[in-house]
């Protein structure tokens, strides 16, 4: 160790709290160092089986959880995506099976609000489906398999499974998340005299304390090589994220998918502007009851922990692994060009005498402008990327509004 960094107190730990930080204690008093990595003190705090902020059953999402997502505010948003993947299905000439994997499904809502809107616009389209959803959380899918109950009894083939048990070379379709690299757990680094180190998590007195050490992997290091950013010559003290976990993600994803695409959708930056001497402290944050912070040390179990995506990265690790990067815009924009400004229009055109009619519309109003707000959600990155696609396959509407 050489050197420690005071952290935040620890909570006043509910049941299920302190047994996630029994846990943790234990997993470092196992190691000959005494001490694990952020990552792994990232994933255990959120995915560790018995006690993860993700795996519990408890309202986590929405208004009574401790953030909301695009699919919460309306159904337009999944509406609209709906519509980018039909065409998708267009122009790949009508593959059946078309199949959509949804990676991290949350509550289901993005994937009933997808197979409401084609199986009443795009019949054809809806009649090719093959829907996998990839999910760790069994609380999760809990939730997801009964909102989809009533697309499963009419008979549409509705599965969940693990990335690693989906065939290579076997979609034909499209990959597609909302919010799930966020939540991938990510390494903490930091510069001191020119030289890259890792930050590592210990115990102290019952406390969880940060120190300094050289680097787990050198593929921390190749990272920073690999986006093109020299954070060695940022002043000491300088620290940010390392999302390793995305890159093998993209990989795998990519070895899955014979033809069609990958849409990714999240907060995030290009790595110039992620890694970025103005942004000393990088983008680590915790949401607890709607409210956010920077201690991931508090409320260890019962907070969700992200930092934002580098865009870069997955862009580069794509096309390292066979895929096409067909574009990158802001959420708004994309919505924007699949219809929502023809929707806003519409609201404010159609007339009516009913007090609950006016404020319903008002409330969808309000929805659809924070879905394109570019200081909100409408901020954030989508990245679309394509395999053995013709030119003509590669022209997306959703894309048409570029950066």
């Amino acid at each position: 160790m050489e050197q420690e960094q005071e952290t935040g107190a620890n909570c006043q730990p509910s049941r299920s709290c302190a047994d996630l930080i029994s846990f943790l204690t234990q997993q470092i008093s196992e190691t000959s160092e005494q001490q694990i990595t952020f990552a792994e003190f990232m994933g255990w705090a959120l995915y560790q089986p018995q006690y993860g902020y993700y795996t519990k059953w408890q309202q986590k999402i929405g208004a009574k959880g401790d953030f909301f997502t695009s699919p919460h505010l309306a159904a337009d948003f999944g509406e609209l995506v709906a519509k980018q993947l039909a065409q998708m299905w267009q122009v790949l000439e009508k593959p059946t099976p078309f199949t959509l994997v949804e990676m991290g499904a949350g509550q289901g809502l993005l994937a009933s609000d997808i197979l409401h809107y084609l199986k009443h616009h795009d019949v054809e389209c809806y009649d090719s489906l093959q829907y996998l959803i990839v999910e760790k959380a069994e609380a999760h899918i809990a939730e997801q398999r009964s909102r989809l109950q009533p697309w499963i009894r009419s008979g549409l083939s509705v599965e969940w499974c693990a990335l690693d048990d989906i065939p290579p070379q076997s979609i034909t379709g499209c990959f597609f998340s909302n919010e799930l690299i966020d939540a991938f757990p990510v390494h903490l680094v930091t510069v001191q005299d020119q030289q890259l180190k890792e930050i590592f998590v210990t115990t102290e007195t019952n406390r969880f304390v940060e120190v300094v050490a050289d680097c787990s992997t050198p593929a921390l290091i190749d990272y920073f090589d690999f986006v093109g950013v020299d954070v060695s010559r940022y002043p000491t003290g300088y620290r940010t994220e390392v999302n390793l976990a995305a890159i093998e993600w993209m990989q795998m994803v990519a070895a899955r998918l014979k033809r069609g695409y990958v849409l990714t959708i999240d907060y995030g930056y290009p790595a110039e502007r992620y890694y970025n001497a103005a942004r000393p402290q990088g983008t680590l944050q915790c949401y607890y009851q709607h409210s956010y912070h920077s201690d991931p040390y508090v409320h260890i179990g019962e907070q969700d922990i992200t930092a934002h995506v580098n865009f870069t990265a997955l862009q580069l690790q794509g096309e390292r692994s066979g895929l096409d990067t067909l574009g990158f815009t802001q959420q708004g924009l994309f919505l924007m060009a699949l219809g929502l400004g023809d929707r806003l229009t519409e609201l404010t055109q159609t007339e009516t005498t009913s007090p609950q009619d006016l404020r319903e519309r008002l409330s969808r109003r309000d929805a659809l402008h924070q879905l394109i707000s570019p200081m909100g959600l409408g901020g954030f990155g989508i990245l679309i990327q394509g395999k053995n696609l013709s030119e003509h396959q590669k022209c997306l509407t959703g894309l048409s509004m570029m950066l």
